[in-house]
């Protein structure tokens, strides 16, 4: 529950201060914030590579065990810490050899800082152990507090730096006093692991590293492409159609989770192709909705100078068909069969098929629309090779 909380937050804390800020900042700047944070993505993609989930997995069967989870806590902290080292040699070099970024060095700078919170924000620790809500009670704290502060502070075109900054030190904030609670009320004690002993932890955590790398380099990528071939005005006109889409897409996605613990025990095979059916119905309708209100929406979140927003917005609106579809198969399917490579395999294709389907119609016709539609069709190859992984495997 907390977990939907945090999400449900941070999404409506960005949209409640979006009209204010595309207002203020321009187009330009945000689109620029916007297009400096995708690149930044990718260091933190590295970063965190995937020791989540075994983390979380071996908090959770010990939560009564302080050695364990003192071991895991430094353990992952120091893996990290190896990966930021290895990640910021990469970003020197980047902020001395690419035009782009040498021209907006404090911007990336600023935002590259917030790997501290990559690096040491333990959500899968407070997951663990079941205490979410500590965690949500000081984001939301924080949230609060920094939107007096936006409007006191951001108020025109000059002020990037300063609300790049804002971010950057109210994630670390959060992350401060997260670590401030574990060290006091879970008796975590702090400390470097030698590498020789971090093997196990890198191993664990590889295919992970592999399934979420792909969906994140493929989602920020978008934003990355259109910034350099079309300008970052074009970025933030995509920046607003997915916050619109974010909404959806975020309620929809819980369905998934809420089912999962019935489909788990249960597992069967029709009520989950029935449950696949109604999420193509629940799919289309949010498509349809978006046609219908997404012009009146963009038009009260960014004003005219946004209305590029609304095809793009139509066309993203696909992706939820797709986050409900191939979620279902994923949860319902492949993880009761136990073939986790099988996710692998498909955000791999689904990868691969974005970047195909972006160079062929980039080279036929330069649009922001291309880059935005071959996402989508990414997407629909991700459920036609779903489809082809269960038959071929009579999983359903």
């Amino acid at each position: 529950m907390f977990m939907t909380i945090i999400q449900i937050s941070n999404t409506f804390f960005g949209i409640l201060i979006y009209p204010y800020l595309i207002r203020v900042l321009g187009a330009e700047n945000y689109g620029l914030f916007v297009f400096s944070q995708s690149i930044i993505t990718y260091f933190t993609v590295v970063i965190s590579f995937g020791f989540t989930f075994p983390a979380l997995k071996l908090i959770s069967e010990n939560i009564d065990n302080q050695q364990v989870k003192n071991e895991v806590v430094n353990s992952v902290f120091s893996a990290k810490l190896f990966l930021t080292i290895i990640s910021s040699i990469f970003f020197i070099i980047c902020l001395y050899t690419i035009p782009f970024i040498i021209n907006h060095k404090i911007l990336f700078i600023i935002n590259f800082t917030q790997i501290i919170q990559t690096i040491l924000l333990p959500q899968w620790y407070f997951q663990g152990i079941q205490k979410m809500k500590i965690l949500t009670y000081i984001q939301l704290s924080f949230r609060i507090l920094s939107l007096p502060i936006t409007f006191l502070f951001i108020t025109g075109p000059n002020d990037l730096l300063n609300y790049a900054l804002l971010v950057t030190i109210i994630n670390s904030l959060v992350t401060v006093v997260a670590l401030a609670y574990l060290y006091k009320k879970e008796h975590i004690r702090y400390r470097i692991v030698k590498f020789s002993t971090l093997k196990k932890y890198f191993a664990d955590a590889l295919p992970f590293f592999w399934s979420n790398s792909t969906g994140l380099i493929k989602a920020e990528s978008v934003p990355i492409i259109i910034g350099s071939l079309f300008g970052m005005k074009e970025v933030a006109y995509y920046n607003l159609a997915e916050k619109i889409i974010s909404i959806p897409r975020m309620i929809t996605m819980n369905i998934n989770d809420a089912l999962f613990p019935r489909i788990i025990i249960d597992n069967d095979k029709k009520t989950i192709q029935k449950i696949i059916r109604y999420e193509y119905w629940i799919g289309i309708a949010v498509i349809l909705s978006i046609i219908v209100f997404g012009k009146s929406i963009i038009m009260i979140l960014g004003g005219n100078l946004m209305q590029d927003s609304y095809p793009l917005a139509i066309i993203l609106s696909t992706s939820v068909l797709v986050w409900l579809v191939v979620g279902s198969y994923i949860s319902f399917v492949f993880v009761p069969a136990r073939k986790f490579y099988l996710v692998t395999k498909n955000q791999f294709v689904a990868f691969i098929s974005f970047v195909i389907f972006s160079a062929i119609g980039l080279i036929i016709y330069k649009s922001i629309f291309i880059v935005t539609i071959a996402l989508s069709l990414s997407g629909f190859s991700e459920i036609i090779y779903c489809k082809y992984l269960i038959k071929k495997h009579s999983l359903l």
